[in-house]
């Protein structure tokens, strides 16, 4: 193979394959800006839940209902919303992206051990091995082929891979097959080990997740049964109680010192459940997603599903307890 150096137009185009990677860890990520603009508009929501409970707005989603703390939750929740969500389901699938990438690498790393068998250099069995398909990771690996093809060197080529796909997995995969490389000797038994290793790992991880899945369905099921017995309570129990107390009321009995039934605090309990159910959703998927695969991030995701579902259930399906 010819060992001259690139032409000057090579060059050129190696270091616009270089640059556009390094640039592009030098500004926010896309989710942490969903993030950020996600909490400027929870502000927002906030400051009109906080002028909508001391009565300066008279702002309400529920038609014909007085201003005071339900309004204010009400966009409290919003707010909360807007912040958590739009950064939990991009992290959500920014991670999934990256497991499907992670899980095509061990079959890559078979197919350029078995090139190197054949007596091809880890740089040549990359660049041959480019041309399988590995689903999500082949975008990568024809980067990183057409950066060595180029001029790159492997090691470089591989420290940039790594850039792209920011993962422990790939990382230990990379420290590996660079030290590797420098060192010399057979690349393609090491390779074939990593390939090993990386898919028992892989192994290992969705056993923890189907055994953790058990977990977090009964997260959902409590959550929601939580849910049924407000709605049973505020649709029979509640009422019933208050029916009662008023009837006791008017009967005379509380006044002679014979009978008594406080019944004023019931429309209080509503606001108590509501808050109960935000602290649930939000507690809960954070929970579920730790579970699941030990990332706040995707806990995020459930807890707006949780969210969302309660507040609705609550605002709009729960009948509102009133004294009248």
């Amino acid at each position: 193979m010819s060992t001259a150096l690139p032409s000057a137009s090579a060059r050129a185009v190696r270091t616009a394959s270089v640059a556009p990677a390094e640039t592009k860890s030098e500004g926010l990520p896309r989710e942490l800006w969903l993030l950020i603009a996600g909490s400027l508009v929870a502000v927002v929501f906030w400051v009109v839940a906080m002028l909508n409970y001391i009565g300066t707005l008279t702002i309400t989603l529920a038609p014909g209902e007085a201003t005071g703390a339900n309004p204010a939750i009400d966009f409290f929740v919003l707010g909360l919303l807007c912040m958590i969500a739009p950064y939990g389901f991009a992290m959500t699938a920014k991670l999934r992206n990256i497991s499907k990438i992670e899980e095509r690498l061990p079959d890559f790393l078979r197919d350029v051990s078995e090139a190197g068998r054949f007596g091809m250099t880890l740089p040549d069995a990359i660049v041959v091995a480019s041309t399988g398909r590995y689903g999500l990771l082949t975008d990568e690996i024809k980067k990183m082929a057409s950066q060595i093809e180029w001029g790159v060197p492997v090691a470089q080529a591989l420290a940039l891979f790594e850039q792209r796909v920011p993962t422990p997995l790939v990382q230990r995969v990379v420290s590996i097959v660079t030290r590797a490389n420098d060192a010399g000797g057979n690349v393609a038994d090491v390779l074939s080990m990593v390939a090993h290793d990386t898919r028992e790992a892989q192994l290992a991880q969705q056993a923890r997740q189907i055994s953790m899945m058990t977990y977090v369905t009964v997260i959902y099921i409590a959550f929601f049964v939580f849910l049924v017995t407000i709605y049973i309570m505020c649709a029979t129990f509640l009422p019933q109680m208050i029916t009662a107390g008023q009837g006791v009321s008017t009967s005379g009995l509380s006044s002679s010192g014979g009978v008594s039934l406080a019944f004023g605090f019931v429309p209080a309990l509503f606001l108590a459940f509501l808050v109960a159910v935000i602290a649930h959703a939000v507690g809960d998927g954070i929970m579920a997603g730790v579970l699941m695969n030990g990332r706040v991030a995707e806990g995020l995701q459930h807890a707006t599903i949780m969210l969302a579902v309660g507040w609705l259930i609550m605002r709009f399906v729960v009948p509102p307890l009133n004294v009248g």
